[in-house]
This record gives C-alpha cells, structure tokens and sequence, in this order.
C-alpha cells in the first residue's frame, strides 16, 4: 500500500471521529423510484381448521429447482436493483465508511502462537489481501516457518471461499482440512502431506468441515450432512489411500437432534456427541482402537442434557440432570453411567456452568454470574480452586485455543464495549496473567473517549432487563441523539458485550449503541432461555420493545432517532417488533431473517426444521401453530404504518432461506401504509454468514451504516 493511500484512509478517519455536536444533518433526499411489486399466486395452507393463503409461496421455486428458477432470480435482482437506486445518492458515503472502517483494522498482522504437540501454529495476514496463511514453526518461534495453507492463492478468483477445520494428524504428518465455496456450509474435507507438500487425492464431500484424527495417523472420522435438508446424520470412518468405501460408524435417527464428532484433548478418545435442546447423547472409543464399535458413555433421558471431558483418571461430565444451571460430575474410566456419577462441583441457583475444559492437573470451568462469564480452576484430586481477576465489574471474557493436554498455562480473551480483543496468558500456579496481543486500532483510538453504561428496564411482567451502552462522551441525554439497539435472543445465545472497531463509524458520529439482552438468551441463567422459547417465545419480543421504550423514557434518544438491528433468529426479533410496536422504531435493519415461522417449520425439507422443533415447536401441534402464528412475522403483517426497513439476505442461505425475507417484504410492499423506505438486498454469491474475506463484509456494514445515517440526514 503507497503513503499517499495511507494519507487518504487517515483523513477519512480524522472525518468520521470529529465531535458529534459538530456533525452537521442534511436530510436525504429519497429518489422516487417504483418499488418492485411481485406477483400472486394461489397458494392455500390447510391446517388444524384453520385456511391460510399464501400468495408468495411461489418464491420458494429456486430452493426446490435450482438455477431454473429464472422468475424468482428475477425479481431478486428487481429488489437488488431498486436498492441500488434508493441508495445511489449515499455511494460515496458508503465508500468513506468502508475505506474508514478498513483503515482501522491492521492489514498486516499475525495471530498469537498457539502451541501443540511440538510446533507453534498461527496465522498471518498480509497487505492487501483478503484471506491468511495457516503456518507453523516446529519447536520455537525462531524456527523455519512452514505455510500449510496458502488460502490467499487458493481463493483466487473465487467469490466466496471459506476454510475450516484445520487438524493435523497425532504425528505432525497430515493435515485434514474442509472446503466451502458456495456458503452453503457444506464442505468438501481435503488432506495434505505436510511433509511432501501433496493434496491427496482422498476428497470427502457434504461434510460438515472437520476431520478427527485417530491415533493410527491414517483413520479420519467425520459427520456427513443430508444433501438436502443438510441434516447432520452419520458418522463415517475413512481410511487414507483405500479403495474400501468409507465405513458407517454412527447414524442418527432423531431428526431433531444435532451430531458431531471429536477427539479428547489427552489425544486416548473419539467422542460422538448426538445433541437436540432437551437431551443428549455421548458415545466413544478409545482413539488407539479406530476400528472399534462406539459405546454409549450414558444412554440419552427426556430433558437431560450431559457433555463429556476425558481426563487421565476419570471422565468429568456437565449436565442439567436435577440441575437447571448445571452441575459437574466425574466417574470412572469404566463405570460411565450416570448411576457411577458423583458430584464434583454442584449445581448453583445464581450460576450458570457454560463448559467444562479438561487439562491434566486441573479443570477451567467458565460460568456466567449476574451476566457476566467468570472462569474458575480447579485442581484435581483437591477442594482448592479459584478464579481469575479481570479487575473490571463489565467485562467479556472467555477461554481461547488450548489445544495443549499438559501445561500449566491457559490461553483466554478479553474484551469489553471499550476494550479491544484481548489474548491473555495465565499461569495457574502463580496466578499470574501475561497480555499476549491486543487488537490494534490502526489511527489511533482512545477507549477514554468513550463511556459504558450497564442499565436496567423493567418487562411487562416485572423481570429487569439488561442492557449495556457505549456512547462518546460529550453525549447528551435529551433524547435527541440516535441510537442502534441490537439483540438476539435464541438458543440460549448469550449477547456478551465485546469490543467492534466497525461501531466506531457511528459512535463518532453520534450514535448510542445498545445491547439488549432479552430472554431466549442465557444471559442470565438457563431459566433466562426457558423464559424465552416455544409458548415462551413472545418475552423475547416484548422485552426487546420494552428496553427500546425505556432507553426512550430515559432520554437516551426518542422514537424519532431509535433504530433496531438483529439478525436471523434476531431478525425473526426485528419482524415481531415491527409488527407489535411499529411506532416505537424509525428504523430497522433485519439481516438474514427468520421471519416465516409456520410455513418453515411445517416443512421438513428445508435445512434445520426438525433440529429446531425443541426451539420454536412443531406446528403439526396445534398449540404450537397458534403460538407460531400468533407471532410469525410474515403471517402478521397487516394494513398499517411501518418504520423505514432495511432487510438482507442471501441467496446461498443454509439456515435461512432466502426466500423468506422475500416473501415479507413482498407482503409488507402490498401492506404498509406508510411512505417509509423498504429495501431489500440479496448477496447472489453469498449466504446466510455473509461475505468470506476479511474486508468484503465491510461493504455490506457501509451498506447497513450508509442506511442509518441517511435517515439522520448525516452524511459526512
């Protein structure tokens, strides 16, 4: 990159940070361009007594057929086109954002070494460039560097391209390795001889991108999806080289549950973990014995959920058996069921045991109090434990890559709204922490200029709220300031406040960012999420509507500058709220969202329905229906004034299909009575994670950004 580049980046950046009461508002002039109207067709649901019509079924034509589908492509670029329109004046805007946000974020860097098994593993990133190098030093940081993977060349000319799962065989010989370039999260596993620098020509594809190592340095297990509703179902055993179809070691037959597969990190088992939100199931072998038959660790039980962590000695085992937030358990090498458990560290009303992790002389629990992740040592064989100091009350913490059995030193990251990523070194015995690497602001950044608060709202039925804020200072609650409150609040998601440079775009510019964090997350506690899913599910909303009138009342910002943002299951949060309370919000982004509840959920085709029923319900029940229907954006969209909508997605989407937020805002145009702007954008390359190089989803964050300030009339 040339200085004079660099001079343009920093001037737009000094821009963007100047005062917030100095920022100047323009009104955007929206163009007066027709708006895409789809067409109708006859399409009737029969369920339960009750006739639906659904004159936009028709949309879910590609997902069935394919690239065939010309009229639905059509009418995504039709909505692509309009967007582009209504959006054309902020161009140059956007430009500056993406180029102000890229500036910020260090082109060359390197990732904190991480050691296993004798060599050092990192990545690197290099002016530039859009991707990394996997590599690794064998012995000492001084040493040769080897590059594994060179995915900067290997994405070459390719849209999307996203590489996972990098394991390298017990030896230090082989590296497994998986494969996505369509963003449909299916990937094809590859491995490469590190030593001869070969891709064999073993290619496993429809996986779900990982590899797990047996000890024989030749056999690889690994979970095979179903092509179609991209179920994970069976575990197979692949043998290197051989002509021997791959063996079926595992299938599961419970279209609810989710499967995966790994390897104990004391390197002696293969664990299969079969898991749906209610119950779960382990079985294992031993890692020196590929070939034989996997044994259930404790046989599944309704509404009993357990993992596993194998020690030297014994098994550790967290479950919610007779224990709502969890507890942790330990048993015998040969005496695994559930009658041989005993009680290691109990179950606490006021704290949530998140994960166990296994090291050879003791365990790190990461637990969540009042919020907040706490992470506790225990040393075997001894009541003494402890936890690490953070020495700030709001904080993000959490355990980072520990690969290495033996050691007595753990790697974990910290962060809060104000602190950027953090990487950490503990050592146990002195109780000693060493910062390994702090994410560097490129531009400089002060996180003294800017102010964290961690307030309460109070719900419908009494329960307080949390939400955390960051502002600049110079903020003034008069309730003029615009403000970005974000949420998610599904599958016990807790929505930890940590630090995002991009964010700095708008605090700058005078935005308050919140974060909510509803029910249906485990924020705080397990009850948390039970009080937000299936015939539940309607707090998550209502709390979200809530913490906005709040902020509101407080004079953190009025309805007239209040924004809402969330994405998939938070999308399906941001299409509820429009409809519950349209004229609590002047604008709201919903990003990939899952805002067509029934209909999803009725139809065990599509990707992840029968995973998600212990979530959302099954609508062949009636309760469920009437639950789901009661709220399920699409089915409540009706004759009356909405705020200004932003809704994206994308085409590729393997969690929520993009047809979906077509068929809403195709209903929401025929709908609405207002004259606030509707847009729509489809990523024709992407899905539902968005773009895969480190600085392309940028675009899309300027795109989301230009969209805001343009309704604030800030445009500079």
């Amino acid at each position: 990159m040339n200085i004079k580049y660099l001079v343009g980046i920093f001037s737009l950046l000094a821009i963007g940070c100047k005062e917030q009461n100095n920022m100047t508002k323009t009104p955007y002039q929206w163009p007066t361009v027709a708006a895409p109207i789809a067409e109708q067709k006859e399409h009737i649901r029969i369920l339960h007594g009750d006739t639906v019509p659904d004159p936009f079924y028709w949309m879910i034509d590609y997902f069935k057929k394919g690239p065939d589908s010309t009229e639905v492509v059509n009418y995504l670029k039709a909505e692509n086109a309009y967007t582009d329109q209504m959006m054309a004046g902020t161009n140059a805007f956007q430009s500056k954002l993406f180029n102000e946000m890229k500036a910020r974020i260090k082109e060359k860097d390197e990732s904190v070494p991480v050691f296993r098994n004798g060599y050092f593993y990192y990545t690197r990133v290099e002016v530039g460039k859009q991707y990394y190098k996997y590599c690794r030093k064998k012995g000492s940081l001084t040493a040769k560097e080897e590059i594994l993977l060179d995915v900067d060349q290997m994405a070459e000319g390719k849209p999307y391209y996203n590489v996972t799962g990098m394991s390298v065989s017990p030896n230090n010989q082989f590296l497994v390795f998986g494969i996505d370039e369509v963003s449909r999260r299916q990937y094809t596993l590859h491995i490469k001889n590190l030593e001869t620098g070969a891709i064999l020509t073993d290619s496993i594809k429809g996986t779900n991108g990982y590899g797990v190592w047996a000890n024989d340095n030749q056999t690889i297990f690994y979970t095979l999806n179903n092509p179609v509703t991209l179920l994970s179902e069976k575990i197979l055993r692949h043998q290197m080289n051989s002509t021997v179809p791959d063996m079926l070691v595992y299938e599961e037959k419970d279209k609810s549950n989710y499967i995966g597969v790994g390897r104990s990190k004391n390197g002696q088992y293969i664990f299969i973990a079969s898991q749906a939100t209610l119950s779960s199931e382990v079985w294992y072998i031993k890692a020196d014995q590929p070939t034989a038959s996997f044994t259930s660790f404790q046989p599944r039980q309704p509404n009993v959920l357990y993992d596993v962590e194998a020690l030297n000695d014994r098994f550790v085992i967290r479950t919610n058996a007779n224990a709502l937030n969890f507890k942790v358990m330990e048993c015998p090498l040969d005496k695994t069921n559930s009658m041989y458990w005993k009680e290691l560290i109990p179950h606490r009303a006021d704290v949530l045991v998140q994960s166990v992790e296994a090291f050879n002389q003791f365990i790190v629990v990461t637990e969540r109090k009042n919020g907040l992740i706490q992470l506790r040592i225990k040393q075997h064989n001894t009541d003494e434990a402890h936890y690490i100091n953070f020495g700030e009350p709001a904080y993000t913490a959490g355990l980072g890559a520990n690969p290495e059995f033996n050691t007595n030193t753990i790697r974990y990251v910290y962060t809060s709204l104000t602190t950027p990523n953090s990487v950490y070194d503990y050592d146990v015995k002195s109780k000693s922490k060493t910062l390994k690497k702090q994410q560097e602001v490129v531009g400089g950044y002060n996180p003294k200029d800017y102010t964290t608060e961690r307030i309460y709202a109070t719900a419908n039925d009494g329960t307080k709220i949390p939400i955390s804020l960051v502002y600049k200072n110079g903020f003034k609650k008069d309730g003029n300031a615009p403000l970005l409150l974000y949420a998610y609040g599904s599958y016990g998601y807790s929505l930890d406040a940590d630090f995002s440079s991009t964010i700095l775009s708008l605090l700058n510019r005078g935005f308050v960012y919140a974060l909510a964090h509803i029910r249906g997350g485990e924020d705080l506690g397990r009850q948390w999420y039970e009080d937000g899913k299936l015939l539940k599910k309607k707090n998550s909303f209502t709390d979200f509507i809530n913490c906005g009138e709040y902020l509101v009342k407080q004079q953190y910002t009025s309805s007239q500058h209040l924004y809402a943002n969330g994405g998939s299951a938070g999308g399906l949060l941001m299409g509820a709220v429009v409809n519950m309370a349209p004229d609590l919000w002047h604008g709201v982004i919903a990003e990939v969202p899952f805002v067509d509840v029934v209909n999803t959920m009725l139809d065990e085709s599509i990707p992840l329905t029968t995973n998600e029923f212990d979530e959302w319900g099954n609508p062949k029940e009636k309760a469920y229906y009437e639950y789901q229907k009661s709220y399920s954006p699409y089915e409540n969209v009706a004759k009356k004034a909405y705020p200004h909508l932003l809704v994206t997605t994308g085409l590729h989407d393997s969690q929520v299909q993009y047809f979906e937020p077509a068929k809403w805002v195709a209903r929401l145009r025929t709908m609405k009575t207002d004259k606030n702007v509707l847009l729509f954008k489809t990523n024709m390359d992407y899905g539902h994670g968005g773009a895969s190089g480190r600085f392309d989803y940028l675009k899309e964050t300027a795109l989301n950004y230009a969209f805001l300030l343009a309704l604030e009339g800030i445009l500079d």
